[in-house]
């Protein structure tokens, strides 16, 4: 009961009462009182916490990383490094390694990518991109920097919510973006407020209003037009799952983002200031290689086509901009596209990174493809993380 009640504080209103949840739980663990997990090698240096969009607090997807025997774990919220202290600080308490850095999305424009989808499911000409490897004397530099583009993406996220509004206004649900998208983030306390918070929101103004079960996937199917699988709809269909508003989300998110989405513009830097900013705090910007999807690891991402048929030009223009890594996820991809991606990454000396994309509570924190022998060196890039990060921070 008490473990219990200490995993639920994980997740508590303010950082100090997490943190000491958590300081409790390993003194447990310290008394014999729990069992202690078996750590391994494995590593993640891409878990999303309430600060962009996840089931998890800086200090609680510690403990799940502590937990699932990760030897190390890596923050990596949207336009936010506000728990990135929180994230260290839990990293210190449980005993594991911890890097940090963040994820954004940035404009291509000014590029000659700029009429190509490129690792962006909803729109050209942007793409995803991270830093990784923050000296902790610099988080509050990265924080600034990211405040207008926040701003503005609010902006566009009280727009898109409007948007959603209009299609739902038929069934009698309405959103307001204050009450309903805004408390469900970490916006306060200097978090992001992202389209899976909208999503979520939705979700539980749907639950509202049908309840769960069948009821929920006849409005789905029937009256919003949505493709849901067998697997979601068995999961959907399921009144007791403790999960049930992150799968509603999931499945929103794999089919009706287009019909609300408005395009990413001024919330976007040029990509040219995200590689200044990396290179001025002596970070590793990233590019993020996605691939030609099939089957989602999110399970909320449609087959999609993006950057594999252009993959030559791709390098040669993230090598021009000063990009220092690629970051790929080995669960995502086929071995012919990893390999691939490998071999130009050896051919334009870039560094490997990689890490599993956490936001659902169904993920699991270890990426088992990752395990692969021939991955190898992504654990040794997370220790030289790591190391870069102790030899270069003055804080912390």
């Amino acid at each position: 009961m008490k473990k219990e009640l200490l995993i639920e504080q994980l997740n508590a209103k303010t950082a100090e009462e997490r943190l000491a949840a958590l300081s409790a739980l390993m003194e447990m663990l310290k008394k014999g009182e729990l069992e202690a997990p078996k750590q391994g090698n494995d590593v993640n240096n891409h878990i999303h916490t309430t600060f962009s969009f996840s089931p998890y607090s800086p200090s609680k997807a510690v403990w799940m990383a502590y937990t699932a025997g990760l030897k190390t774990a890596g923050i990596m919220d949207h336009d936010s490094l506000s728990g990135a202290r929180e994230f260290i600080r839990a990293g210190q308490i449980t005993g594991i390694l911890t890097t940090i850095g963040v994820e954004c999305r940035t404009s291509m424009k000014n590029t000659p990518l700029k009429d190509k989808r490129i690792n962006n499911p909803d729109q050209k000409g942007i793409a995803y991109t991270t830093i990784h490897g923050v000296p902790h004397q610099h988080i509050d530099r990265v924080i600034e920097f990211f405040k207008p583009y926040v701003k503005a993406r609010n902006e566009r996220n009280r727009k898109m919510t409007d948007r959603i509004n209009e299609l739902t206004a038929p069934y009698g649900i309405h959103m307001d973006f204050d009450k309903d998208v805004v408390p469900l983030s970490e916006f306060a306390n200097g978090g992001s407020i992202t389209e899976r918070h909208l999503l979520f929101a939705l979700s539980k103004k749907i639950t509202e209003r049908f309840g769960r079960g069948e009821a929920v996937v006849r409005f789905l199917t029937d009256d919003m037009g949505i493709s849901v699988s067998g697997k979601v709809r068995a999961y959907l269909s399921d009144e007791n799952n403790v999960n049930y508003e992150y799968d509603l989300l999931g499945a929103l998110k794999s089919n009706m983002v287009e019909k609300f989405y408005i395009d990413a513009d001024e919330e976007c830097p040029d990509v040219t200031k995200l590689i200044a900013l990396a290179d001025e705090i002596n970070a590793f910007s990233a590019y993020a290689y996605l691939g030609d999807v099939g089957d989602s690891v999110t399970g909320d991402k449609k087959t999609q086509k993006f950057e594999d048929d252009y993959i030559e030009e791709l390098f040669e223009v993230i090598k021009s901009l000063g990009f220092k890594a690629v970051t790929y996820m080995p669960s995502r991809n086929t071995m012919e596209q990893l390999r691939r991606v490998r071999a130009l990454c050896d051919k334009y000396g870039f560094f490997q990174i990689s890490g599993e994309d956490i936001n659902s509570p169904r993920q699991s924190f270890i990426c088992e493809a990752q395990r692969n022998p021939e991955f190898a060196n992504l654990y040794d890039a997370t220790m030289t993380l790591i190391k870069h990060e102790a030899e270069n921070s003055t804080e912390g």
